[in-house]
Formats: structure tokens, sequence, C-alpha cells
């Protein structure tokens, strides 16, 4: 509880008055006793009238799982045993760092209710075990001279897991239905490595598709029919150096490549690939060997739940050499990373270059929407010419980087976060159409 500011204006203002008679009419002193007495009198009559703070129940209730980008319910009653609520009531919530609501949340109850109900999404932007530990109320006397606030340590814990919600949705599966094999076997003709069948060459059919040795000893056109070959082995390489943990959006670019990459693992499981996991920053981190089925997703999942942003530079040229040694088999290896400029971006390039002699290297790289906005200012000043130009000029540096990987033979996404899930299955279904493995 703590005085209002209707309180305060009235001590103040019977404080300057007292002054003033003190000094000109100093028989008025009776008069002020009488005065302060009222006033007095009125704070306690306030006090016994208005609805009493521990009179008050609450009943609160949190999710025990979240996912990263998403928000919470927090939901829950303020309920009073006996006799109506306050007109109004103004909530507050003291959160972990991950986690944030609303800055201001009204609860209006009916007249003469007993329990109003409140349901308050919390958004949720880090990774961990992440607590809500108090609640506060705060609502007015009912003569407006006091603030009442009710306080509740409630110490409600909310898990926050990387967001497979596109995994959970089967919008992944859907994405992957030319790929995969239902009751009825469904093949894209004429696409893919892998040997399916023999048939009659028809009209309309690619001449490329034609078998000549067959065709010659059956003396009739036949044509082969390909699919998507299965059991390739991908390795999912996330770097979590300082430079992923800038935001872009709600989110941190670390966190857009773990949810990124468990939608890629699981879009792997689905294909029929062997599908590995490997981390990197100032050092090597932890290394999943590839492996089929829902396993190998649990085991990414876990890894990625556990992984948090260093605060040293990646150290790139360790990371690829480390990577290359493990990797006995041609992969499909996909590589998060970051850059700042040209120069830095130099020791990633010469290592890149080292990897696709062997492997099918997919840099994924992500756009920052205030660069772009930047580029492109809205009003003309010096300063928003000057910061333009800057941006431009990080535009041109990160263009000539991709330019010369894609030169190098690597595949290069780059793509708005929020766009990343769907683009990177796509370009995965595309390389496993054309057989690039």
């Amino acid at each position: 509880m703590r005085p209002s500011r209707r309180l305060i204006a009235l001590v103040l203002g019977l404080a300057a008055l007292t002054i003033v008679l003190m000094v000109v009419l100093r028989e008025a002193s009776g008069a002020l006793f009488i005065v302060w007495g009222g006033l007095l009198a009125a704070a306690v009559l306030d006090l016994i009238t208005s609805v009493s703070s521990r009179s008050l129940n609450l009943e609160a209730d949190l999710p025990e799982h979240g996912f990263t980008g998403l928000t919470a319910p927090l939901t829950g009653t303020v309920s009073r045993a006996s006799g109506g609520l306050p007109a109004r009531f103004e909530m507050r919530l003291t959160l972990d760092d991950g986690l944030t609501a609303p800055s201001e949340v009204i609860l209006t109850p009916d007249a003469g209710a007993t329990s109003v109900p409140f349901d308050v999404p919390i958004a949720m932007t880090r990774r961990g075990p992440r607590m809500l530990h108090t609640l506060v109320l705060r609502y007015i006397s009912g003569m407006g001279l006091f603030e009442i606030l009710p306080r509740w340590n409630v110490n409600l814990t909310l898990t926050v897991l990387p967001n497979i919600q596109p995994v959970l949705s089967g919008e992944i599966q859907a994405q992957l239905l030319p790929l995969m094999d239902g009751l009825k076997s469904t093949t894209l003709r004429g696409e893919g490595s892998e040997f399916h069948q023999l048939r009659d060459f028809t009209a309309g059919m690619d001449p490329r598709t034609i078998d000549w040795k067959r065709s010659a000893r059956m003396n009739a056109l036949v044509a082969r029919e390909t699919r998507a070959e299965r059991n390739h082995q991908i390795m999912i390489c996330v770097d979590h150096g300082h430079l992923m943990a800038q935001r872009v959006g709600a989110l941190s670019k670390l966190d857009h490549a773990i949810n990124a990459g468990l939608a890629m693992t699981w879009a792997g499981v689905l294909g029929g690939d062997n599908v590995g996991f490997y981390t990197f920053g100032a050092r090597p981190g932890q290394m999943i060997a590839p492996r089929s089925g829902r396993t190998a997703f649990a085991r990414i999942r876990a890894a990625c739940a556990e992984l948090d942003e260093s605060l040293s530079e990646t150290n790139h040229t360790l990371a690829m050499t480390h990577l290359h040694g493990a990797l006995s088999r041609r992969s499909l290896v996909i590589i998060f990373s970051d850059f700042v400029d040209t120069t830095t971006a130099e020791l990633l390039i010469e290592n890149m270059a080292v990897m696709t002699r062997q492997h099918l290297v997919l840099y994924v790289a992500m756009r920052d929407r205030a660069i772009e906005d930047l580029a492109r200012p809205e009003t003309l000043s010096m300063d928003a010419i000057s910061r333009a130009i800057s941006a431009t000029h990080i535009r041109q540096e990160r263009a000539q980087v991709l330019d010369r990987l894609r030169r190098l033979g690597v595949q290069c996404l780059d793509t708005d976060p929020e766009s990343l899930t769907p683009d990177l299955v796509s370009r995965y279904i595309d390389i496993k159409l054309q057989g690039l493995i």
C-alpha cells in the first residue's frame, strides 16, 4: 500500500496552506488542527471501507513448455471470498530475461462480481528454463487516497524450447510429399538419380530417359524411370559465435538457425536420409554422428535446447578442418553462420572452398531487415543519408561474399528469417530431385 497522487496533492496543499496561515494568522492554528485531523480521519475511514488485499485470492497457471518466437498464455483468476471486487485492477509481472509480457494489463470486473479471469500472453525470446517470479496488482481505494498493491510470489517455471511447430503441424511433411512413399509410390519421372523401373516409351516422355541397350534387345523403345535417391548423409552445422547473438526480429540469429535446423532435420528423416549435427564457435563443439529415424531428431533437438551464444569470435578454419576430417562420406553440409564484411569472410570462403572438393555445401545466410530499411530511408536528412550509404555498403559487401561462394560451387540460401524454414526445405527437395549429393 502506498499513498495515491490525490493524497499526496492534498497533503502538499495543506502543508502550503499551513505555512501561509501560521505566518499571516497565527490564531488560525486551531482550524488547521481540525483540517489535518479531518484528513487523517478520512484516510483511516478509506482504509477501513476499501477492499483489503488480504481478502483477495490468486490462482495462476503457466504451461510447462513453450516455443521460441511464440507466446504462452498465463491464465488465472483474481477472486474474493465475499463481497465485490474493485472496479479496476492493473497487473504487473516480474519475469526472467527471455520472457516478456505487456507493460500494463488492465482487469475490469463486472459490477458486484466476486472473481475476474485473466489471460496474459507471455512472449518467449530465449531458450531454456525461465521463471515468472511475482505478480503484483494495483487498485485504488474507495476514496482514492491510497494505492493498494497485493503481491504474490508465484514462482512458475516455463521451459522454452526451439520452435518445432512446423514439424508438429505437418507443414514439413506436406512439403516433402514428392519425396515420400505412401500407400502408393509417389515418384517424379525423369528426376533423381536412383533407378526405379523400366517402362514403354510413349509420346511426351523425355527422350533422354530412353535406355538404348534394352531398347535394342527388345526391339522397342524402353525408358528408365528414376526417383530421388535416399539414404544420403546430411550434416547440419550451427555457428554459435558472438555474431549469431544479433537480434533479427524477436529472436537471435542463433535461434532462427536452430529452428530451421530442426525443421531440416525432420525433413531429412522423412526423406530417408541420415542426419547429423555439429556446433562450432571459437573451437569445435558438439558433434552428433549422422543417423536415420526419429531418434536422430530427438538427439539433435536435445542438443539444440542447451546451445547458447558465445562471446568469442568464430574460428572457421578450426571448425571446418575438424568437420572435414570427421566426414568420411560425401555429404550435404548445411552451414548456418554469419560474417561482418569481406575481410572477416575470407577465412570462411577459403575453408568452404576446401569442403566443396568432397561435399555439397549449402551456406545459409539471414538478411537483416533493419539494414534493408536503413538503405531506403523514408525521410531525407544528413543522418538518414549517411546511414543509407553505410547500409548500402554493407549490402554490397554481403552480395560480393555470396557471389564468390557461388562461383566456388557453394549453394547459397540468402533469405529473411521469417521464410527461412520453408525456403531451406524447398532447397533440400531441389537438391534431392536433381541428384546433386
